[in-house]
């Protein structure tokens, strides 16, 4: 087997160098990781940046929850593709290391099968192949297969469908493109492509799990995001020292080194794309040469912009595939919680029922699919001495109805299943709880049916067809996970670069220009 698990880091990022928007004030609506990593591209390069974040603290979904002595990341908890995060700070001239440390974890996570079986995966690319192998004979094979191929995906995937920004299906249709895509599965399904190696259903949710972080299914989800595997099985898994929220807090410092202003508990309440813009928030109007929305588009363009300025109409937010949203338990308990590791996942042998509770006819599901994490178990600072942070994590379809007595009834459902299947029984030792659901994710950051995660990732929402970094008018942006190139950590910082960029080649023209009307 070919070892790919050198960091791929691409083409090179905006050019900093100068002064393309000296003299311009930009306004970035949202604090979410998308717009505090464009933030310091837009200061970089000359601009006046002011971020307004209408909750109190920044982050958005990527909040932080603290009481009684525990801390928990609120949403993100994965940290994966480490190769982004290093690109990103060095365009910066840091490394993730001026901000926060990483451990990388093995296991990488461990799986209860509600059967009772239960495997921990390692860091170890071979040691998972002879764990497939204990499975079905040929799948050790089949597996490295699988991986070298997922590795080939993520190169080609990476330097040419995701570094590159390409919003027009027209960027597509060029030769170099097409030669660079020959060989990579497009149009099929990840269920179907799975299937193609192996025949054991454990095998297939083992290479597919990763799905849900992309805010889809096995069966709606392109074949294309097999790269994903390469991502699980080889780039590693790790936890910055602090949590999560320790990016968060690095994007803060790294856009007030460069000067960003940051105003939280502000909501905007309007935006008038001009030109010049206008930034109306509840307390204040801000003139702006350009606005950067970190605010989901379908919000942005519903409830805040002009009817003129906007790309979509209603009907367009109402006919797309969101994402799944969550029900969370945040619990700070007392005692052990062996055997569970920092990322643990309970599955059902059969986890379709639950998928169509989220994609096709939207319910609470009767037999869940769940994730548990318990920072604690790696970071001492995250609970109380002899007692850890413990959240859960059910997804769910966006949009259900969330009341207190159908949550109340789903808690007790999920915890009793927690104690049946991995033989952890919370119920009698939490000493700090809170809960979100679609309610709080539609609250905290206006998401469209309470998702969590945004537009899923179908073969109709991916790459040209997801909304693009250009909004319906001259000086208006988006980024973040509902833009190419889509959901997640990583994809955020690339999202943040792609708007970065297009600022600067709009205001290089638009400078070009002005050059050539005044001669």
């Amino acid at each position: 087997m070919t070892m790919h698990g050198e960091d791929f880091r691409g083409p090179d990022g905006p050019d900093l160098v100068g002064d393309p928007l000296a003299g311009e004030r930009t306004v970035v609506v949202g604090g979410g990781v998308g717009g505090l990593a464009t933030a310091p591209y837009l200061a970089a390069m000359g601009a006046d940046v002011t971020l307004i974040e209408r909750n109190d603290d920044l982050g958005g979904v990527a909040a932080r929850i603290e009481g009684e002595g525990f801390r928990f990341d609120a949403g993100p908890s994965w940290y994966l593709m480490p190769d982004v995060f290093e690109r990103y700070f060095a365009q910066f001239g840091h490394e993730p290391d001026d901000f926060y440390a990483l451990e990388r974890l093995d296991p990488h996570y461990r799986i209860h099968w509600k059967d009772g079986d239960e495997v921990a995966v390692p860091d170890d690319p071979e040691a998972v192949a002879e764990l497939f192998e204990s499975y079905e004979p040929g799948a050790g094979a089949a597996f490295r297969e699988y991986l070298d191929e997922a590795a080939e995906t993520y190169r080609i995937g990476m330097e040419r469908f995701v570094y590159e920004d390409r919003p027009r299906l027209r960027d597509w249709v060029d030769l170099d493109v097409a030669r660079s895509a020959r060989g990579l599965t497009f149009l099929g399904s990840m269920q179907d492509h799975a299937a193609d190696y192996f025949d054991h259903p454990k095998l297939r949710q083992l290479v597919q799990y990763t799905l849900v972080f992309l805010g889809g299914a096995p069966h709606n989800t392109p074949a294309l995001y097999n790269l994903m595997a390469h991502v699980d099985f080889e780039l590693g898994v790790f936890y910055p020292e602090n949590g999560i929220y320790s990016l968060v807090e690095a994007l803060r410092d790294l856009g007030r080194e460069h000067g960003v202003t940051f105003r939280t508990d502000e909501t905007v309440t309007a935006i008038d794309p001009g030109p010049p813009a206008t930034v109306t928030t509840e307390r204040d109007r801000l003139r702006a040469d350009r606005v950067v929305c970190n605010a989901n588009p379908a919000h942005v363009e519903r409830d805040l912009l002009p009817t003129r300025a906007r790309r979509h109409d209603d009907d367009y937010w109402i006919d797309r595939t969101y994402a799944p949203s969550a029900y969370m338990l945040y619990l700070g308990v007392e005692g052990d919680v062996a055997p569970l590791e920092h990322h643990t996942l309970i599955l059902p042998e059969d986890w379709e029922p639950h998928f169509e509770t989220i994609f096709d006819e939207p319910a609470w599901p009767e037999d869940p699919a769940y994730y548990v994490n318990v920072p604690s178990l790696t970071d001492d600072d995250a609970a109380p001495e002899g007692h850890h942070t413990v959240v859960v994590l059910v997804p769910i379809a966006p949009g259900l109805d969330d009341g207190p007595e159908v949550r109340d009834r789903f808690r007790e459902q999920v915890l009793a299943d927690l104690a049946t299947h991995t033989g952890v029984d919370l119920r009698d030792r939490i000493e700090f709880e809170e809960t979100a659901c679609v309610s709080e994710f539609a609250e905290w950051v206006n998401a469209p049916r309470g998702t969590a995660l945004g537009l899923a990732h179908t073969l109709r929402q991916t790459g040209p067809l997801r909304p693009g970094h250009r909004g319906g008018a001259d000086g208006l942006y988006y980024v973040g996970g509902y833009t190419t190139p889509g959901i997640g950590l990583p994809m955020c910082l690339i999202s943040a670069e792609h708007t970065a960029t297009a600022v600067r080649e709009d205001a290089t023209a638009q400078s070009l220009l002005g050059r050539l009307t005044s001669e």
